[in-house]
């Protein structure tokens, strides 16, 4: 790896890519493109089991952070169990809000959407766009809740199933 550019994550650091999923880097490597020298993480997203490699200078702007620490995880945890706040009835306004959220991609704004639109479910089903992003969302924090608290998937997800339902 060149000495010139220094980078936020190591070599087997697990990431969070929003929409994507929890991601190990793999290795740091160098590029050119377009005669340009670039650094790249390599990044493998197991849930889809895809690697991408994402240039170094973009991490911030694609919105990849470190993983939650347990702490974080376990806020995240209790926060679903809690009423939320009103949202629009109209789905493609809540659609877009959600979506925006997800994009985000903070650990609280992930279980915000898991949560109101569980919620919204409970009282009519979802336009399949929204089922989507609900379902999208629920397995991103399942996925980064398991490795921040390193605890199996199956058992946080019947953990979160039983905080959205109280």
């Amino acid at each position: 790896m060149p000495n010139d550019q220094t980078t936020d994550f190591q070599i087997d650091q697990r990431v969070v890519y929003p929409s994507q999923g929890v991601g190990r880097i793999m290795e740091i490597r160098e590029k050119a493109f377009n005669g340009q020298k670039t650094l790249y993480y390599i990044i493998y997203l197991e849930f889809s089991d895809m690697t991408v490699m994402v240039p170094v200078d973009k991490v911030e702007a694609l919105g990849i952070r470190p993983l939650v620490s347990r702490e974080e995880a376990e806020t995240a945890l209790e926060y679903i169990s809690q009423a939320a706040s009103t949202i629009p009835s109209d789905w493609k306004l809540r659609y877009q809000m959600n979506l925006d959220l997800l994009k985000k991609g903070s650990i609280m704004d992930i279980a915000a959407v898991v949560r109101s639109l569980y919620q919204r479910s409970k009282i009519k089903e979802l336009p399949i766009l929204e089922r989507k992003l609900y379902e999208s969302a629920l397995n991103l924090l399942q996925d980064e809740i398991a490795f921040a608290l390193d605890r199996p998937k199956e058992e946080i997800v019947k953990i979160i199933r039983a905080n959205l339902d109280k």
